[in-house]
């Protein structure tokens, strides 16, 4: 399957932060490799003149999934904090658009479509096709390309940019297999035309 990437199409790009990599506060395994292949899917998307969006956790310092507030994560990702950064490697381009998620302190928020004006972004700029890379597999990519299908978008799950927690072992494997069955279609770089 050859995909073509147009003004329509959007990289999403999510939570590739520091603390979600190797020495992170809530480090995913081997969450640094999605770098370098999502830095060749931003020049596919640059040079075909599509959008690139990334998204990040910027929590409140009382944000409620900490485990401080009887939530299930250490934490992290709070505003303004070097763990919060996108990680430095990571080529964003200058235009990229920044959507911040789980900014409120009572409001859980895995999806990048959740409590953020994500959604009318990509309706201003004509995006019907989404293609959705980062970390983690089994959470807020799984939550994003979940709510992407639900409101209507086309959803590619960039299977060679996305790297799991695996709190149970094979949760990644079910998070695809659960995105796959509700919509989404799986994509390697090779895979764009």
């Amino acid at each position: 399957m050859k995909v073509r990437l147009d003004k329509n199409s959007a990289l999403i790009i999510v939570d590739v932060q520091r603390d979600f990599c190797q020495g992170g506060a809530l480090a995913v395994p081997n969450g640094d490799e999605v770098v370098p292949v999502l830095n060749e899917y931003i020049e596919k998307f640059k040079s075909a003149g599509a959008a690139v969006i990334a998204t990040r956790d910027w929590h409140p310092r009382n944000h409620v999934s900490f485990r401080s507030r009887g939530g299930p994560w250490p934490e992290h990702c709070v505003q303004n904090t070097a763990g919060a950064e996108f990680h430095p490697r990571l080529n964003l381009p200058s235009d990229v658009i920044v959507v911040s998620k789980g900014t409120e302190p009572d409001k859980e928020a895995y999806s990048g479509f959740e409590g953020t004006d994500l959604e009318s972004k990509l309706r201003e700029l004509g995006v019907s096709k989404i293609f959705v890379g980062g970390l983690a597999t089994d959470y807020c990519v799984k939550h994003t390309v979940l709510d992407g299908l639900k409101r209507g978008f086309e959803v590619y799950l960039l299977e060679d940019a996305v790297r799991g927690v695996d709190v149970q072992k094979g949760d990644s494997e079910k998070a695809i297999e659960e995105m796959v069955k509700k919509g989404a279609k799986r994509l390697r770089l090779e895979d764009l035309s």
